[in-house]
């Protein structure tokens, strides 16, 4: 569901919540990231799983994120960098895609929410939060 103030992740959490096994998966961009914190109330208040883009979703209080490593990212730019400035044409470098990922579970809102984490997904996740 598009959204684009407050009032309306409000509202459109709270339909979900309303929905019998319903949750949602948050699409990563300027506006979530800026309302973070209204998503991840409204999806406490009504009781909807969520899986974000960020793991600082997850260390504040959202269920769960998975997406890429920044660190990871920016230590590749980082070398391309450096690649330019030794005189390497940038047209002529391979376009990079993130291969490192990060999966972080906040075992605490799963608890509150009365989901069980399977312990396969948390022996493979890069941080668990209790």
């Amino acid at each position: 569901m598009p959204v684009r103030s407050d009032a309306e992740i409000e509202s459109s959490i709270a339909s979900l919540g309303r929905e019998r096994d319903s949750g949602f998966v948050a699409i990563g961009d300027s506006f979530l990231v800026s309302h973070r914190k209204s998503i991840i109330l409204a999806a406490a208040q009504y009781k909807t799983p969520a899986v974000y883009f960020h793991a600082s979703f997850a260390r504040d209080g959202g269920l769960l994120s998975y997406g890429p490593d920044n660190a990871d990212i920016f230590r590749r730019a980082a070398e391309y960098v450096d690649r330019i400035l030794r005189g390497a044409n940038p047209s002529e470098l391979a376009v990079q895609v993130p291969i490192k990922f990060e999966t972080v579970i906040n075992l605490k809102t799963a608890k509150t929410l009365g989901l069980t984490v399977p312990l396969a997904l948390q022996v493979a996740a890069s941080e668990i939060i209790e």
